[in-house]
């Protein structure tokens, strides 16, 4: 089977993105599973590659097409938006919010288009994003957008535990407020076909808890009585293999040793600080419901460290060995449908 294409937008010019990609595209690990796209600036790429005492060959393309994917090289889709002596490093720019927004349009054309199998991020800044006048508060939304996606999934994976997410950036309690019977089980659903469509399907998915012990009972709280459970109890009945509530505390950790394939977590932070903690630099963030596969890292730009050559790449290179994991069985299976 050959090597997927994996398209890498190079996110926020003034963050670490660029020097952490070029890390990874010499990365031995990466080049033995994938071919490496970059959507990006060319001159921002060959700056990073001095600064990072690499010798890789930058070559700027027009098109994929023109790609050679030689050993030592880094193969650019030049959109040459960027020039390095226009923007200061670690600082929210407009002009660098535009350039990271213009690699993610670009890349995700390639990708509907079939040039790219896998679509990989590097970090953009909100600020630099909203300066720039862009449309869009994050990178999730950015692809829901440009493909028509209904309310893609978020997904993380590290170190075997895989984590859903039911909401994601937005206060405590609008989330609460989201933990309703409709959308779990519209959830419940979606997130097993997410499993399915990277080949994970079969195994259980456990839906945690909201409340401390999951409410016990409506003691503390109710959402479970009220909400939670009758979801479960519906999917069941529609034949989804999916349990819970279980308690916050105990299912992390139960499903990263194994017990389950996959947790529903109800609200950002208790899905993150569960895999953050397990391993913060593995920590992948996946997109699901695409027509395409999106992994990304999940950091920021790290201006405060910015093109200082002390970021690590771990993270960008265990996101583009996730993709390529699971690159073949993605694209065998169909992007479920969703209503407009």
């Amino acid at each position: 089977m050959s090597k997927p294409i994996i398209g890498i937008s190079m996110g926020d010019p003034a963050g670490i993105g660029p020097e952490i990609l070029v890390r990874t595209v010499a990365d031995e690990a990466v080049n033995r599973v994938a071919r490496c796209l970059v959507y990006g600036d060319a001159r921002v790429i060959e700056k990073a590659n001095q600064e990072s005492g690499l010798k890789l060959k930058v070559r700027a393309i027009a098109t994929p097409d023109e790609a050679h994917f030689a050993t030592g090289s880094v193969e650019v889709v030049d959109l040459a938006n960027a020039d390095p002596t226009t923007f200061d490093p670690g600082k929210v720019q407009a002009l660098c919010g535009q350039a990271a927004w213009d690699y993610i349009q670009a890349v995700v054309q390639a990708a509907l288009r079939g040039e790219v199998e896998v679509v990989n991020t590097a970090p953009i800044n909100k600020e630099s994003i909203q300066a720039a006048g862009v449309p869009y508060i994050g990178h999730t939304e950015m692809l829901a957008g440009l493909t028509g996606a209904h309310d893609p999934l978020t997904m993380f994976e590290t170190l075997g535990l895989r984590v859903f997410f039911l909401s994601r950036h937005l206060s405590l309690r609008k989330s609460c407020d989201l933990v309703t019977k409709e959308r779990l089980l519209d959830y419940i659903e979606r997130c097993q076909q997410a499993m399915e469509q990277l080949g994970i399907g079969g195994g259980e998915l456990a839906v945690a808890g909201l409340n401390p012990h999951s409410g016990e009972h409506g003691l503390f709280g109710d959402e479970e009585v009220r909400e939670v459970e009758p979801a479960i109890a519906e999917a069941q009945r529609r034949g989804f293999r999916v349990v819970g509530p279980i308690g916050a505390d105990s299912v992390f950790h139960q499903a990263k040793n194994g017990r389950y394939a996959a947790v529903l977590s109800l609200y950002h932070d208790q899905g993150h600080i569960a895999t953050k903690t397990l391993d913060f630099e593995r920590t992948i963030s996946l997109t699901l419901g695409l027509p395409f596969l999106r992994t990304s890292v999940d950091h920021g730009t790290a201006f405060d460290i910015a093109w200082q050559g002390k970021a690590s790449a771990v993270s960008m290179v265990e996101s583009m060995l996730v993709a390529a994991r699971y690159a073949p069985a993605y694209r065998r299976m169909p992007t479920p449908s969703r209503p407009t």
